[in-house]
């Protein structure tokens, strides 16, 4: 089954953005994480309780800078104010999946996750 992957409404149309996906028919269900814009290509597989902690952790406002979830890290890098300034996401069981968004894409994605719009995934 091709995954129907979802960005947040804050991601401008037309730009690279995370992208959210689910794979509801497997057995354990899974809960994927990419960056439409990532050269790499990468796609972070997580579960349905490492993404709630993800959300949960954004909603509250707690800052993602170098926190580990988990089962997901970000890591924020440079400036909060530079556009550019890469995020990335890992697994913490699978660290050698990085995916790479910059700070422009992850702050639509945080909106989106405090706007609730990525809550029926978990």
């Amino acid at each position: 089954m091709t995954p129907h992957w979802q960005k947040s409404s804050y991601c401008s149309e037309g730009a690279s953005c995370i992208h959210i996906a689910t794979t509801p028919n497997l057995t354990p269900r899974t809960i994927h994480l990419k960056e439409s814009g990532d050269p790499s290509g990468a796609i972070l597989t997580t579960t349905p309780a490492a993404f709630h902690t993800l959300l949960t952790t954004l909603k509250a406002g707690t800052p993602p800078q170098n926190t580990t979830t988990p089962q997901i890290e970000v890591t924020l890098g440079g400036s909060p104010d530079t556009p550019d300034t890469p995020v990335h996401l890992r697994s913490t069981t699978a660290p050698e999946t990085v995916v790479t968004t910059d700070r422009e894409n992850w702050n639509a994605f945080v909106l989106g996750v405090r706007a609730g719009e990525f809550d029926h995934f978990v």
